[in-house]
């Protein structure tokens, strides 16, 4: 929904299929496993109700699948599902493409972020955690943006550090209800930036939530990952977005 809000969107400059393409792999595949739950959804294939996090189905029944697939549906198909897409896939690809040309770093925050996702959910009763992991990865591209300019609806303008709380309050006021996922989402993001962006310079450069070596060779040739450790962290955290007024 915020991608809409910027002025500079380039979507519709570029044919669907090559917007596609040019998405990084994590973030595409996110987006295509998204559309294509709420299409089997819709079909009747596959319920909802085979779809969400329980942590009783999960461990006592076997049913592992929930463990991913409540991160990748979004409801049923209609206008909010597009909004969704069009929102995940505007942030996650911009986080995506700033940390450089391996999908490593990328998707051991995913990973980091869908694992701390699924421990926390049980004590606020989450189903289903695309929204929340969503807004962990915007709070994360906020902070990292302090001087990008969004508007809301072209009346409020704000910069982007307050997205991930405007968001918030739509929420509240379209689902009228605390939107607890997004708060949990906020707080999982909010670790990551620390450990990442703040807690490095003040411990000689010590990352502890970086990916291990093991993580990053399933993503990239030895060689690759040995000349890439020393300026991973410098391009993980530099912004892909250009400035929007």
């Amino acid at each position: 929904m915020a991608a809409l809000w910027e002025n500079n969107g380039q979507m519709g400059q570029f044919p669907l299929e090559q917007w596609f393409y040019e998405m990084p792999p994590v973030t595409r595949w996110w987006t295509v496993a998204t559309v294509a739950t709420s299409v089997l959804v819709q079909c009747h294939v596959v319920t909802e109700f085979q779809l969400f996090y329980s942590f009783r189905a999960v461990y006592a029944k076997s049913q592992y699948w929930r463990l991913l697939t409540t991160f990748i549906y979004f409801g049923p198909l209609n206008l909010d599902l597009i909004f969704h897409v069009f929102f995940l896939q505007r942030y996650s690809r911009l986080l995506e493409e700033s940390s450089g040309r391996s999908p490593a770093q990328f998707a051991w925050l995913v990973t980091y972020a869908m694992t701390a996702l699924l421990i926390i959910s049980p004590f606020f009763s989450l189903l289903f955690l695309g929204t929340a992991l969503s807004s962990s990865l915007v709070y994360i591209w906020a902070r990292r943006n302090p001087e990008t300019r969004l508007s809301f609806l072209g009346l409020l303008v704000f910069t982007a550090p307050y997205l991930p709380w405007v968001l918030m309050g739509f929420s509240m006021v379209v689902r009228r209800e605390v939107p607890k996922d997004e708060m949990c989402g906020i707080v999982v993001g909010h670790i990551w930036y620390f450990f990442n962006d703040v807690y490095p310079p003040l411990h000689g450069g010590h990352r502890p939530l970086d990916p291990p070596l093991w993580w990053r060779r399933l993503f990239e040739p030895v060689e690759e990952t040995s000349r890439t450790d020393a300026n991973v962290g410098p391009n993980f955290a530099a912004a892909a977005a250009p400035e929007v007024r």
